[in-house]
């Protein structure tokens, strides 16, 4: 089964299945993810905190008890705001003035696996259970991945709570809809208005 499973993904076989025999798989689960239409951070926090096993009443924070992470989809996560433009991922080649940066807009055309990991990396605490939470992390592009022979199981996101317009915006709105009101009454009835307040005036 696991033959038929690698021979039928279409990807790298070697870089999805690297470093799993360093991993201890007896016990664990098999945690689906499916980045299709998530927010970027929100998903990350999701992942890591089942990375390192936070969601079992057996969690210690000095033993590896998360489970194997499968994330599909990565190429069709989003972002909120203007992140895709103004967001930038910095590294240093070690040479004299050699700064390198890359947009989050081109980091998804060129990898989004790596949006995904290193989102996932960086709320992980910086220990030695770094690397091997690493391994538990496995990321693709679409929906094809070589773990189908695995007793999968799909995650639910849990609902997002959408937060209560604010005042200001609230008032804005409000402003909006009765400007929108009197246009289409028509500019007759603001003049019949002002003529009524003006003969109120002179009496």
């Amino acid at each position: 089964m696991a033959n038929q499973a690698a021979t039928s993904f279409n990807g790298n076989i070697k870089k999805a299945l690297a470093g799993l025999r360093r991993i201890d798989l007896e016990g664990l689960r098999w945690r689906v993810f499916d980045a299709k239409g998530q927010v970027l951070g929100r998903l990350a926090s999701q992942i890591a905190t089942v990375v390192q096993g936070k969601d079992k009443p057996i969690y210690t924070p000095n033993r590896d008890d998360g489970d194997m992470c499968i994330v599909l989809n990565a190429k069709d996560v989003c972002v909120t705001g203007r992140k895709l433009t103004d967001k930038f991922y910095r590294w240093h080649t070690g040479y004299i003035g050699h700064l390198k940066e890359r947009s989050l807009k081109d980091q998804l055309t060129k990898d989004p696996t790596e949006v995904i990991r290193k989102a996932v990396l960086r709320m992980l605490p910086r220990n030695k259970l770094r690397d091997d939470r690493d391994r538990k992390l496995r990321i693709f592009v679409g929906n094809e991945h070589p773990f189908g022979d695995r007793p999968l199981e799909p995650y639910v996101m849990p609902p997002r709570t959408v937060r209560e317009m604010r005042p200001r915006a609230r008032r804005a709105l409000i402003r909006a809809q009765k400007k929108e009101e009197q246009q289409q009454q028509g500019p007759n009835v603001k003049r019949g208005k002002k003529r009524e307040v003006e003969t109120e005036v002179t009496a």
